[in-house]
């Protein structure tokens, strides 16, 4: 019988070991919320055992977090200290690794004026640029996971009963990551093999375009001239293989930066910075936000548009079956990390340059020239459901199903 116990350390030693993939004399920075210190102390000590030659650990609280922005100083939130994205410049140039444990709470700032978030959100990006160049590039191995906190857990079990919402939160994480305690490692490598297969078929297509269409979405994609699709892992610098995020079922690439016409709807609320938008609808012409609306939440979407030139057009296209293991659980999570892989999802913000031939080899004016979208944010939304149908158009004009029903057709 497998016990709590011993699927945790099953957990802690698949994120350690495939996740990140700490090497030997690698450094590694695991972020995660305060509430999550037992688990993290588990991650320590696996990356020790793997050779990780030293471990820093920055612990996050929701009640410091929102203290911010309910006592500090408008000066505050336009301020992010430059010795810390210094330092996680540094860290990146020696070659380290980070892990966070990424679970931001969906009623956080609840209350407080979505333009300071805005601010402090945009002022973060901008001095941490340099050390984002290192992950959009995977020139360094990161690796995004989910653990329970009790104000996320209580958002999503909201249906069970209070005293036992932790512990279906962590049997819902295992399940999700196929910690089922037999060898969740030889499950991941099946897992990712069956991802490649997946996107090396879509490769060898070499799609024009791509047009949607369900309730609410009619939008036609072209893709960017060289786009290389990609799926759950990949080589950082080094060459050495990591997965970004756990779990994972998308296939992804590079739409071109203006090359996006039609409307689209959502089909998931969007976990935005601890603020929650919800039903929005975006009409694109020649790859830009024309128009805009949210049931919810709408002026969030207004900042998230405002933060610079590239937040209004799209960087990223992904594909994921409607008929899949995260959305088999008919669950709405409230966080981006595992609604995307339970949905198709289109990003606003920054295109990955590893997702355009010779992407990582260019810089910004190249990128913009080749068709990628440049940007200091990243918002994935998701728009999938059981009624999507998605066309793809070949080189030579032809068009083919590629989704019907919102699964597979290719």
């Amino acid at each position: 019988m497998n016990t709590f116990e011993s699927l945790l350390e099953q957990y802690a030693e698949l994120v350690v070991r495939v996740g990140v993939n700490i090497q030997p004399g690698q450094a590694l920075l695991v972020t995660a919320p305060l509430e999550t210190v037992e688990f993290t102390r588990l991650i320590v000590s696996k990356a020790y055992e793997a050779g990780a030659k030293y471990v820093q650990v920055e612990f996050e609280d929701d009640s410091i977090t929102r203290s911010r922005f309910e006592h500090g100083d408008e000066a505050s939130f336009d301020y992010y200290p430059a010795w810390k994205a210094e330092m996680m410049e540094k860290f990146a140039e020696e070659g380290g690794a980070t892990l966070t444990i990424k679970v931001p709470n969906p009623d956080l700032y609840q209350g407080i004026d979505p333009q300071k978030v805005s601010r402090a959100t945009k002022a973060a990006a901008t001095a941490r640029e340099g050390f984002s160049k290192y992950t959009r590039n995977h020139k360094i191995s990161w690796c995004l996971i989910k653990a329970p906190t009790k104000a996320w857990a209580d958002k999503v079990f909201a249906d069970v009963a209070e005293e036992d919402r932790i512990r279906v939160m962590w049997d819902t994480i295992f399940q999700m990551n196929r910690v089922d305690g037999s060898d969740p490692i030889q499950n991941w490598q099946n897992h990712l093999k069956n991802l490649e297969q997946v996107q090396d078929k879509l490769n060898h297509k070499k799609y024009k375009s791509l047009h949607y269409r369900a309730p609410g979405t009619d939008l036609r994609i072209e893709l960017a001239d060289g786009h290389i699709w990609r799926s759950g892992g990949g080589e950082n610098g080094r060459g050495d293989y990591f997965v970004a995020n756990m779990p994972t079922e998308e296939v992804f690439t590079m739409p071109k930066r203006t090359g996006v016409n039609g409307h689209i709807t959502s089909t998931m609320p969007l976990n935005l910075n601890g603020q929650l938008v919800d039903r929005i609808t975006f009409t694109f012409k020649d790859g830009k936000v024309t128009e805009y609306t949210a049931e919810s939440g709408e002026q969030h979407l207004t900042h998230l548009l405002a933060t610079d030139e590239g937040a209004s057009f799209l960087g990223e296209v992904a594909l994921v079956p409607h008929d899949s293991p995260i959305s088999n659980l008919n669950r709405i999570f409230y966080n981006t990390g595992i609604d995307e892989n339970a949905s198709c999802h289109l990003a606003l913000g920054s295109a990955y340059p590893f997702n355009i031939e010779n992407g990582t080899q260019m810089n910004k004016e190249e990128l913009l020239q080749n068709g990628a979208n440049v940007s200091l944010t990243h918002v994935d939304f998701m728009i999938g459901s059981a009624e999507l149908d998605i066309d793809g158009e070949l080189q030579d004009g032809s068009k083919e199903a590629v989704f019907r029903k919102g699964n597979w057709a290719i």
